[in-house]
This record gives structure tokens, sequence and C-alpha cells, in this order.
């Protein structure tokens, strides 16, 4: 009996001594997991962080992601597989305990193709958690109940444009052929959107705005809106639906058609508005005559021109008196009498 006392002893000495630098069943609450963004775009990256809130000699991490929205890109703070929809991270600090981590990160790519909105989630559970403190390795609990981070990877979406375009003077009682049309070049999703308008008239007045449908059948949008009451899917790239439609103003003055795109899933609420402004004549406003389109117009008094060109000489004639041929005169005249005196002197 002694002999078997003994060796109790001895074995329990033997594990006390094994196991003194060995604490067992800390619970580690300080672990915080961040994501760098929480609403991605299609083809960017996002970092999850995981912080220890205090250094680790050995830990094994493992995020859960939706492959149909996320590809793995890479993890820093231990060996990484990527199993397809699952990225398992382990550690272990081969040094004793000089070489422990207070922080890793695994890195996601949002998946490029991607044009509607994808709220999703990636979940961490961690297990195999050590530290070694003073000498004394502590292990701690397993994280089995997940870690959920939530993220949204969606376009960067544009508003919707709501367009109502005409041409020329609007008259009363006179159908105005209209271009109503939305667009958007990344429009946002839903999948019950209607078109519906309201509008403010001049006392007693009335509009209608008018479309047809592919039935063939003809609806007031102000009336009664447009498409199917319970609503119709939009989004994604280069929404655009355009109706021509004619609008009818009962008398002359100041109108307004607001347009709208509500969502029905949403209570009604507005995805895109725009407010039109109209003035209604009583008539056409007349147009001044051209010349051309003058009929009855007596023709205008031809006025002759008088023909005012002079012709340019190509001689110039010659003006005033000329010295050289009055000398000439009186020299012949002087011979002459010079010569009748001389030969009546003779004789």
């Amino acid at each position: 009996m002694k002999k078997i006392i003994s060796i109790l002893t001895i074995l329990t000495l033997f594990l006390m001594l094994i196991f003194s630098n060995v604490s067992f069943g800390a619970a580690l609450d300080t672990i915080n997991i961040e994501a760098s963004k929480q609403t991605v775009r299609p083809d960017e990256i996002v970092t999850l962080n995981v912080d220890f809130g205090k250094p680790l000699a050995a830990y094994t991490i493992n995020a859960s992601y939706d492959n149909n929205i996320f590809d793995y890109v890479e993890a820093q703070g231990g060996e990484a597989n990527n199993t397809g929809n699952k990225v398992i991270v382990t550690f272990h600090d081969a040094t004793g305990g000089s070489s422990q981590r207070d922080n890793m990160n695994i890195k996601f790519r949002a998946k490029a193709d991607i044009t509607t909105s994808n709220p999703t989630e990636i979940t961490f559970t961690l297990n195999g958690l050590g530290s070694v403190e003073g000498g004394t390795t502590v292990s701690y609990d397993d994280i089995t109940t997940p870690i959920v981070k939530n993220l949204t990877v969606e376009p960067e979406y544009v508003n919707y444009t709501i367009k109502l375009d005409h041409t020329g003077e609007i008259v009363k009682q006179e159908e105005i052929p209209m271009t109503l049309s939305y667009s958007s070049p990344m429009g946002r999703y839903y999948e019950h959107a209607r078109l519906v308008a309201q509008a403010t008239t001049p006392n007693d007045g009335e509009v209608r705005l008018m479309a047809t449908d592919t039935a063939g059948l003809e609806h007031d949008i102000i009336d009664s809106g447009w498409g199917d009451a319970q609503g119709y899917k939009i989004g994604g790239k280069n929404v655009s639906q355009t109706l021509q439609t004619k609008a009818i103003f009962s008398k002359a003055g100041d109108y307004k058609i607001t347009l709208k795109l509500i969502d029905r899933d949403n209570s009604d609420s507005i995805i895109a508005e725009k407010v039109f402004s109209f003035s209604v004549l009583d008539e056409h406003t007349p147009v001044p005559p051209t010349e051309t389109e003058t009929e009855n117009t007596p023709p205008k008094e031809e006025v002759k021109e008088e023909n005012t060109k002079v012709e340019t000489p190509k001689k110039l004639p010659k003006t005033g008196s000329n010295i050289y041929i009055s000398a000439g005169i009186i020299l012949v005249a002087l011979a002459g009498l010079y010569i009748y005196y001389n030969q009546k002197t003779k004789y």
C-alpha cells in the first residue's frame, strides 16, 4: 500500500512539474474585427483586420465568405488555405514567444461584374488560441460563435434623370406632342417602381398627359400613372425608358406638371422627381410676313438709276491759253507788216 502511495505521489509531482508553466481555460474577450469599408464597389478590395487585443503565439482563424460575391486575395499573419468559400489562417510562434502577433488581416476582392446591391457577411471563428506571458503559456477558449461582419457590394449608382420635352408654342385645346423619358447610366435596382404625375393648373383649368401602351390602350399619366399598378422592375447599366406622349391643356395660363418615379415597396417613396412649367396661349402668336410670303402687297415702284458713270477720257483735253501760240501769231503779224512796209518803200 505504501508502495502505491509513493508511486502516486511521484506521478503527481511529475505532472505538476510538467504543467507548472501552463494555464488553461482563459476567455479571450478582447478580439475586435473591422472592415476597411462597409460598401464595396465591383472590383474593389476590402480588408478585414482582426485585432486580438493582446499578443498571441498561436491561433487559427476561419473566415467564411460568399464566393459568388467575393474572391480571396491574400492574408497576412499566418499560413493561409483557401477552400473556395472559407479562408483558414494558421499561425504558431516557433521562437517560443518572442515573435507573437497582436493582429492579422484577410483581403477579398468584389467580383467585377456585379450590377446589383448585395448585402452579404463574412463570419469568423477562432481556435487554438494561446500566448506566452512571463514564460508561462496561456491557452484561451475557442470562439465558436461566429463574429459577423456585414458588408454591401454594389455599383456606384447614379440618380435617375426625368425629362419632358416639346417644341413650339402651346395653345389651349391643341394636342402637343411631348417626349417623356427617364434614364441613368447606372441606376439603382427597384423591384416595383412606377411613374406618376401631378398637375397644378389655373382656375378651372385641366391638363392631360396621354401615352399609349403596347396593347394600344391610352392612359392619362396624370390621372392614373404609367404601367402596372404594382410597379415594375428597373435598374442596372444604361437604364432608359422613353414614352411618346401628347399633352392637352384646356385653357390659357400657367401650368406645372410634376413627374415622379416612386418605389412601391417602400411606401411610394420618391426615387426621382422633376417639375416642368408650361405657359399656354389662347392662340398662336402671329408671325410677321416676309417679302416672299406676302402676295397682296403691291410691287414697289422701280426706281431708275441715272447713269452716273463718267467715262474717263483716254486723252485729257487742253485747257487755258498756250503762251507759245500767242507769241507765234504776233511774230507772224509783225513779219507780214515788215514785208509789206519794205515793198511799199521800194515803189
